[in-house]
């Protein structure tokens, strides 16, 4: 049995942004490599620290969805994930053993060779014809003058289409870094150019910054009075959204140090959590805002506010992820990156198989179950706030300057919102929804957001009731 983790970034504000992760985890689950694919990030649930607890298995591969190396990636994701590791990994990955699991870190996907073929493949679909007469490819990185790793791999990938011979140029331009892209006249020669987004998403830089520096128009632009003679560019989708980037995420896997073709085995205190809701769900149970009983052979999940409603007047979702996508929104339609907060939309009804039950109720509330049940064994260790404040690096650094008025001021607003009861803080729960009590639910850790808002408090630029967490 095998495990893959895909970790993104995520997103408090935007519901788009873990979008792309989603897709990948997606098409490679429907390769059936693996026994299960997981999402996790750094900014939704599951999040970094609760993710390695919802794998069913005991043989973990986690794999950064990010375009290049720096300081999400040899940083927060191994200090989040407790790989006990900091700085640059190496090409085969860092393995580890944590809690009865062998855990694999891989590089981010955005660094392996096999991401050439994808620059090859945008370019060819923004020019069917091109050739090494007179075409000349523009990979364009974003760059930054924090990280120099983060343009080596722009660098890398243009002399590897250069040696290629299959253009009549290649060059590597950037964003925020010199060769700057607004350059590209006095750096490209050739009459045609085809250029290549070198970033994970289709975002503000590719559909506003990148058009606006390089004065394009849309997919082709002429430009018949530029210094060396006309030239035409032929503008590319992002590298990052085609689907051969699952090839590379899979072959990333394979590579990755002490990767075993036989897997591992079932993770026995997470099948032994999942048995004990099967026997929940069976009877008839509720979680949090959720009803979950057995109907027809299948189970059915509702709002618990709309029990007894007929079933034609609910709109009816038959996939985890269906119930995944209605999870994330509000009834207002906005983004819901705590999943206990108290605003689960209604409406709704789920219809699943007992096969898909795990994967409905993790799309419902990720790790709820998890660590429900470790709560309900005495198993489950909390960090208090302290502990999670210290740990926090670069910008969220300054959150172990709050005062503990400062911390309830925040709590009061952000957690008075959540059906969890904060252990972390010092608070009491005597039993969980696996004893019948629906909203009893354990909040071992101060979440992302959580802390986010205390980043804003501390800095004073925290609003009114409601916060305004912002992303970075």
């Amino acid at each position: 049995m095998r495990s893959l983790v895909l970790i993104g970034h995520g997103s408090h504000l935007n519901g788009e942004s873990a979008g792309a992760v989603y897709r990948y985890a997606e098409l490679i689950r429907g390769r059936g490599l693996y026994d299960e694919v997981v999402e996790g990030y750094w900014k939704e649930e599951p999040s970094l620290r609760q993710v390695l607890k919802t794998t069913r298995s005991t043989d973990v591969t986690v794999i950064p969805m990010f375009i290049s190396e720096g300081y999400f990636t040899e940083t927060v994701i191994p200090r989040e994930l407790g790989l006990g590791h900091q700085g640059p990994v190496a090409p085969e990955g860092v393995a580890r053993v944590l809690g009865g699991k062998t855990v694999r870190y891989t590089l981010p996907y955005g660094v392996h060779p096999g991401m050439s073929d994808v620059i090859l493949a945008r370019a060819r679909e923004a020019l069917p014809d091109l050739n090494p007469a007179d075409t000349a490819l523009i990979v364009l990185g974003h760059g930054t003058t924090r990280n120099e790793n983060s343009n080596r791999v722009i660098y890398q990938n243009a002399e590897r289409l250069r040696a290629s011979g299959q253009f009549a140029q290649v060059e590597a331009l950037f964003l925020d870094e010199d060769p700057k892209v607004g350059t590209w006249p006095q750096v490209v020669t050739a009459p045609r150019v085809v250029v290549v987004p070198f970033f994970a998403s289709e975002g503000w830089h590719t559909l506003e910054t990148i058009p606006e520096d390089m004065g394009l128009t849309g997919d082709v632009t002429e430009f018949p009075g530029n210094p060396g003679g006309p030239q035409t560019v032929y503008y590319a989708k992002p590298v990052g959204t085609h689907a051969a980037v699952a090839d590379v995420v899979l072959h990333l896997a394979e590579e990755a140090r002490g990767a075993s073709p036989h897997g591992g085995d079932e993770d026995r205190g997470h099948a032994q959590a999942w048995a004990a809701f099967l026997e929940l769900a069976r009877r008839g149970t509720r979680v949090g805002e959720a009803l979950v009983f057995p109907q027809a052979g299948m189970f059915e999940l509702r709002h618990a506010l709309d029990e007894g409603r007929p079933a034609p007047d609910l709109t009816t979702v038959v996939t985890p992820e269906g119930l995944r996508d209605l999870a994330r929104f509000d009834e207002g339609g906005h983004h819901r990156p705590v999943h206990t907060f108290r605003t689960l939309p209604r409406g709704w009804r789920a219809v699943v198989s007992e096969e898909d039950l795990p994967r409905a109720m993790h799309n419902l509330y990720p790790a709820v179950v998890e660590e429900g049940y470790a709560h309900h064994t005495h198993s489950l260790r909390a960090t208090p706030w302290p502990t999670t404040a210290r740990r926090q690096t670069g910008i969220y650094a300054r959150v172990t300057r709050a005062t503990p008025e400062q911390v309830e001021e925040v709590a009061r607003d952000v957690c008075s919102r959540c059906l969890k009861t904060r252990l972390w803080a010092g608070e009491k729960l005597g039993c969980t929804f696996f004893a019948g009590v629906p909203g009893a639910i354990p909040c071992p850790e101060a979440c992302t957001y959580f802390v986010a808002e205390m980043r804003e408090e501390v800095s004073g630029k925290r609003g009114g009731a409601g916060g305004h967490s912002h992303d970075h």
